[in-house]
């Protein structure tokens, strides 16, 4: 792995000896993507390129980030993003989707497993659960967004609402399930960390959930352009589609 990224580097012509000798560069980006970036930017820096300071936060955060005028050299963000780029603080054209990621739904481990493959067993579990835990809408998160939206697609929304328990994140949602806060998890696929006190049910169907994207830009304002978009390269290469489906993940859009 470590000689497959190197020849990647260098085939982007990062010219730095080393991330000690060359500028630091920053990215920010939505919690989805977060376990995925933090295995990918140590292989990157070790790989030659330049150290990367990165933040992560919730999909509204990210984008309104940009929007407000802040520079970030490297910011990822999700779809709709058209505020972002008439922002006139990225570059257009270095527009690169990453990867992106499926809602799913968990149960405690030992209960029986219903089926979410079709919208009519998806809105039969979450009338019959009697608490769920999920990131919230109201602060941004797109898992909850994304969640919210289904509701509405399967027009359960006020039933629903009652049972809802909002996490501070996706993974927060899931230990809530496991210590038995709760009786049903959402959550990004990339945010599902392994306990055998947890069973994943799958994806939400694409019907009423479609995937969240991720997509990386140029900051226009970024004075270490030759080294953000070696890092966007890495991200969108073949390499890193590795990183993304042990995530979770579905590389590109």
């Amino acid at each position: 792995m470590q000689d497959l990224i190197a020849t990647a580097l260098a085939s982007f012509a990062i010219l730095s000896t080393g991330s000690a000798h060359g500028p630091e560069i920053t990215l920010t980006a939505p919690g989805g993507i977060r376990t995925a970036l933090q295995r990918l930017i140590p292989l990157f820096e070790a790989a030659g390129g330049p150290k990367v300071a990165a933040s992560f936060m919730s999909g509204a955060a990210a984008k309104a980030k940009i929007v407000a005028g802040e520079m970030v050299d490297v910011p990822v963000v999700q779809p709709p993003y058209e505020n972002v780029i008439a922002s006139g603080n990225v570059i257009r054209e270095s527009e690169t989707p990453l990867a992106t990621v499926s809602v799913v739904a968990a149960v405690a481990a030992g209960r029986p497993a219903p089926d979410i493959a079709t919208a009519e067993g998806l809105r039969r579990l979450l009338l019959e659960a009697r608490s769920i835990a999920c990131p919230s809408a109201a602060r941004g998160a797109a898992c909850g967004v994304s969640f919210e939206a289904t509701l509405d697609k399967l027009n359960i929304a006020k039933e629903v609402a009652p049972k809802m328990t909002v996490a501070p994140t996706g993974w927060e949602a899931i230990k809530m399930l496991a210590r038995g806060e709760v009786e049903l998890g959402i959550t990004f696929m990339s945010e599902m960390d392994p306990d055998p006190r947890v069973q994943l049910l799958g994806p939400l169907p694409r019907a009423v959930s479609m995937p969240t994207g991720f997509v990386a830009f140029l900051h226009a304002r970024s004075k270490d352009q030759k080294e953000a978009a070696a890092l966007i390269r890495f991200l969108a290469s073949a390499e890193a589609a590795t990183i993304f489906r042990e995530c979770g993940m579905t590389p590109g859009k």
